[in-house]
């Protein structure tokens, strides 16, 4: 009793099906994203406010390269006239005399001289200091005590220069009066610390002038280097401590071959801040001595300090010419200093 008029359905193909067991349930495939093209990107930058910034932003890093150029295009078209007239070598020569512009004799080998060694004293001071008291409030203290004591060491950058220079004048240099009697007469045939050129009591000389710029590179120094203590990787900590490290052992194993290059560039910007102190440095030194003995009780005067103490006296473009020259090398020295500590951390991936 079959009846023709019922339609009958493929084996396999039951309730199930329609009710979402079967193939005939499954969802059609999404059709796939497209990928974003190069037209679609530049769509997204239109907008008036991202464009803006981008010219800002854009327009800023062209200035500061832009402007760095023309200083050093300043300088050079500024000195070139005067070393054209220069009758004396002006990198060997001693002597400066700028006073008969028909006569000019002026080499800057005394002021490259004073400018190095202060400031490579005032490195050499800094640079323990400065390590142990980054590592002090990035190993050692409790953080209730480090969050205040680095804001006391990051304020001696606020101090004005020119008290660092009354300071070290009026204050440090007497202090230091019986240090410096001793070390000339113990330490004086080295050389380094034999009796200069000025008298040790007034207080001007290089040893005093060294002293006074460590104190002024120390924050530089310190705030640098904790920042880059402070990113050791924890895991590396922990891992040390677990193998049973005392703690000089985590710093001398981890945090001191960690930050190593970051300290070294610390250092370096700090060397290119003392590099170029003026005031400071024309307070205490006792510039009226022209040529430098070697001995960090001499006196004598930096790059700066020259040009600062000469400026009321630019009356004439030539005699000018010779101070904007040796400006024009000091610029060219805290250039590649600078240059050289940017150089130490590019190319470490625990910087970037």
């Amino acid at each position: 009793m079959n009846d023709p008029t019922v339609a009958t359905r493929p084996a396999g193909t039951g309730d199930t099906g329609a009710r979402g067991g079967g193939p005939a349930a499954r969802p059609a495939p999404e059709a796939p994203i497209p990928p974003i093209t190069e037209a679609d990107q530049k769509a997204a930058h239109v907008r008036p406010g991202d464009r803006i910034f981008r010219g800002l932003a854009t327009g800023s890093g062209v200035f500061i390269v832009v402007l760095i150029g023309a200083i050093g295009l300043f300088l050079l078209l500024q000195a070139i006239p005067s070393l054209l007239l220069d009758n004396v070598n002006f990198v060997t020569s001693r002597e400066w005399s700028t006073g008969d512009v028909n006569d000019l004799r002026f080499g800057i080998l005394d002021l490259l001289l004073v400018t190095v060694v202060s400031s490579a004293l005032a490195l050499v001071i800094a640079m323990p200091i400065a390590l142990g008291i980054a590592l002090f409030l990035t190993q050692y203290a409790p953080r209730r005590l480090a969050r205040p004591f680095a804001y006391v060491i990051d304020l001696l950058a606020a101090v004005p220069s020119i008290i660092f220079g009354l300071w070290g004048l009026l204050v440090l240099g007497p202090v230091l009066t019986p240090i410096g009697q001793w070390l000339t007469d113990n330490l004086g045939w080295t050389g380094l610390f034999a009796k200069g050129n000025v008298s040790i009591e007034l207080g001007g000389t290089i040893f005093t002038a060294g002293i006074v710029l460590a104190v002024m590179i120390l924050p530089i120094i310190t705030a640098v280097s904790r920042e880059v203590f402070d990113r050791t990787p924890p895991m590396h900590i922990e891992g040390a401590l677990a193998l049973g490290a005392t703690k000089w052992e985590v710093v001398r194993t981890t945090v001191l071959p960690f930050g190593k290059a970051g300290y070294v560039s610390a250092s370096m910007l700090g060397l290119g801040r003392a590099l170029g102190e003026t005031i400071a440095l024309t307070i205490i030194l006792s510039s009226t001595i022209e040529h430098f003995g070697w001995s960090l009780f001499d006196g004598g005067a930096t790059f700066a300090s020259k040009i600062a103490l000469a400026a009321p006296e630019f009356n004439d473009p030539k005699s000018a010419g010779a101070y904007v020259a040796a400006g024009l090398v000091l610029f060219v020295l805290t250039f590649v200093v600078n240059a050289l500590a940017r150089g130490v951390v590019a190319g470490r991936k625990e910087y970037e």
